[in-house]
């Protein structure tokens, strides 16, 4: 149980929350969070935008009844939390870029700011698409040393990668594929997936997705993976 220290809108249909938290917390790892008793059975999976100095931020959609009522949840109210769950992103120590699209803007925050305290001599470049409201882009501005915007358009339209730069994507799974198209061969690059979840440690096996080895489970072997693995046809 975590106690909500602030929950709010930041654009039409997407909210921002931040709890109480004291753990160890990697970039692109996630939660499971509920804040009823029996009705949604299943809790909703959100992912990390942020997390220092015992406050843990999420930046999520509100799409359905699981994530309306916890849209609603105001400051002292009690939220459970079951976490952090995945194997989130790798350290990365080379130049970094980074392409966001929509709501997948959300773990890709939290990796950049974690990047830039651990790499400050490194370059972070940022591509964020909107299909027509933008959010949460002055905090990559902060973060990152280049932030590409588009709204209403393709984002990967615009993507230009540099020699040696690790790409991390994560977003609609039309747009990481043709970031995974679109990126040279020999540049390494992450991407994180989304999947409907039961339980989020791999027992359920609701969230299995098709790799080059096989079927592997999201929630434990991913939600990130390497291109390769996830885009092999």
């Amino acid at each position: 149980m975590a106690v909500v220290l602030s929950n709010e809108f930041v654009s039409r249909g997407i909210c921002r929350m931040t709890v109480a938290f004291k753990g160890d917390v990697l970039p692109g790892q996630f939660f499971m969070l509920r804040a009823w008793d029996k009705d949604p059975l299943l809790s909703r999976p959100i992912s990390v935008h942020d997390y220092e100095d015992g406050k843990l931020t999420f930046l999520y959609q509100v799409v359905g009844k699981g994530t309306e009522m916890l849209s609603r949840l105001t400051p002292q109210s009690d939220v459970t939390l079951q976490g952090p769950l995945g194997n989130g992103f790798p350290r990365i120590t080379g130049d970094l870029c980074v392409v966001g699209g929509g709501i997948g803007i959300a773990p890709l925050y939290y990796l950049v700011k974690n990047y830039r305290k651990h790499n400050p001599d490194g370059k972070c470049r940022v591509y964020l698409g909107f299909r027509d409201v933008a959010y949460g882009v002055e905090d990559f501005e902060q973060a990152a040393d280049e932030v590409n915007l588009d709204i209403g358009g393709i984002i990967t339209d615009q993507l230009q990668v540099a020699s040696g730069e690790v790409v991390v994507t994560c977003g609609p799974e039309v747009m990481m594929k043709s970031v995974a198209k679109v990126v040279p061969a020999e540049n390494r690059v992450y991407v994180s997936l989304e999947a409907h979840m039961a339980c989020g440690i791999g027992a359920c096996l609701g969230c299995t997705c098709a790799t080059k080895y096989g079927n592997r489970k999201v929630c434990q072997d991913g939600p990130v993976f390497l291109r390769d693995e996830v885009f092999y046809v």
